[in-house]
This record gives C-alpha cells, sequence and structure tokens, in this order.
C-alpha cells in the first residue's frame, strides 16, 4: 500500500523533517494499511521500502552484524540526497554478506572483497572485521 509519510525520511538543511514522495511497505499485501510515521518505526524492526529514489530497507538488526550500537563502529559517515547518514564499511559488509549466507549475499562476496584489497583493507578472506573502508 502506498501512503505519504507522516515522519519524513529525507532531512531538509534545517532541523526539520520535511515530507517526502509517498512511500510503500515493500513485499506487504495489497490494501494493508502502512503509516510511514515515527510511531511505525518504533513499534517495528525492518522496514522493506519502495520510494520515489528505489528500494531501501530500513533494518532493526542484521544477521552477523546484530543492532545499530553494536554496528555503529564499523560504519561510515556519507551523504545521501543531502542528508547525513552512516552506513558499513567495507570489512562489515563484507561480515555481514558472509554471515547471511544467500546466493544473492555470497555472489557480491569476491567483488566486495577484491575492492577491499584494492583499498589496501584487510586480505581478500578475512572474517574479523578489522580494517578500514
Amino acid at each position: 500500500m502506498r501512503t505519504r509519510p507522516a515522519a519524513a525520511v529525507r532531512r531538509s538543511r534545517g532541523t526539520e523533517f520535511e515530507p517526502d514522495p509517498v512511500v510503500e511497505a515493500r513485499g506487504a499485501p495489497p490494501g494493508l494499511p502502512f503509516e510511514w510515521s515515527a510511531a511505525t518505526v518504533e513499534r517495528g524492526l525492518d522496514f522493506p521500502l519502495t520510494t520515489a529514489v528505489g528500494d531501501v530497507d530500513l533494518l532493526g538488526e542484521i544477521t552477523g552484524g546484530g543492532d545499530y550500537r553494536a554496528l555503529l563502529p564499523h560504519s561510515v559517515h556519507v551523504e545521501l540526497f543531502g542528508c547525513p547518514c552512516r552506513c558499513l564499511d567495507l570489512p562489515g559488509l563484507i561480515r555481514v554478506k558472509r554471515a547471511a549466507g544467500r546466493p544473492k549475499d555470497l555472489e557480491a562476496l569476491a567483488e566486495l572483497e577484491a575492492l577491499l584489497v584494492e583499498r589496501g583493507g584487510a586480505s581478500k578472506r578475512s572474517d574479523s572485521g578489522s580494517g578500514e573502508a
């Protein structure tokens, strides 16, 4: 179901949140009521969403990585659409993709590990998660 969010995903240059384009709960049954709001986020854990700029998965926990607090030391600052965000560093991304074990994650490992080596990070089969991207 598509909805206009009550709380925005995108932040303005100021401190207030602006309304964003329509957000859809990806994979939800048709007609299922969905309100994209702060209250919804507080009551949930994982949110696979479709937005005007593409699909995004907001995850409360990641297999092989844990929750936000556990992942924070393994993250880097990035800016997405003018909004400061944190994303997993390359060693962290490799670790959680290996732990997830899904075919699509395992297929990405060789490329991610080669990128890590190219950037001077850990060796190709490092499971430690140490090193910076």
